[in-house]
């Protein structure tokens, strides 16, 4: 039986990589690796982080169909490889990836069977304080990605497949868990985590 991809997006600041870096305590998960042409920072290893390719490399993936997803950020590209994650489907593992919401809506019309996440905060006063508390977000660029926040929390409901509130990271990672586990059973979990 193929196994699990697993996509968790959300709004800038909202604590993604916080819950999925807690997520391994509960499932056995493989972390699929991106491939990017932004530089390695010094505590990155190519493979593990990201796969390190240049700008031509890249579009050769592109124009090859070796990517499931793609975009630019920052004028850096990063995308998905498509043939470890199939190896591991196809293995019956759970494949976890952590996108931004264009990637997100990318991977689920390039792969419908994927299990789409947008983490929510519990309201935007708090993801305001959360982008203050990070302290590397300037005035202009806290407006724009609040703004943008509340443009894909008006969506997110009709375009994934649950809205998960991040308001206490070991609820949400809870949360997420039986998400995965209904679905892995085959059980629709909708109307349990729609709106929660």
């Amino acid at each position: 039986m193929p196994g699990t991809l697993l996509v968790i997006s959300g709004a800038s600041g909202v604590g993604k990589s916080t819950v999925v870096a807690r997520l391994p305590e509960h499932v056995v998960l493989h972390f699929s690796v991106s491939a990017t042409t932004r530089s390695a920072r010094p505590h990155e290893l190519d493979g593990v982080h990201y796969h390190f390719v240049s700008r031509d490399e890249f579009v050769d993936m592109i124009e090859d169909g070796d990517l499931f997803e793609w975009a630019e950020y920052s004028g850096n590209l990063y995308g998905t490889p498509k043939t470890p994650l199939l190896e591991r489907l196809a293995a019956g593992e759970t494949v976890l990836l952590e996108l931004e919401n264009q990637g997100a809506l990318q991977m689920k019309a390039a792969y419908s069977e994927a299990l789409t996440i947008f983490l929510a905060p519990p309201s935007m006063a708090e993801l305001r304080h959360r982008l203050l508390g990070r302290g590397d977000t300037s005035t202009g660029e806290m407006r724009t990605r609040l703004e943008v926040a509340e443009l894909q929390l008006a969506h997110a409901q009709n375009t994934y497949d649950h809205v998960v509130v991040n308001d206490e990271v070991d609820g949400a990672v809870a949360k997420i868990m039986r998400i995965l586990e209904e679905h892995e059973r085959g059980q629709d979990v909708s109307e349990h985590y729609k709106s929660n």
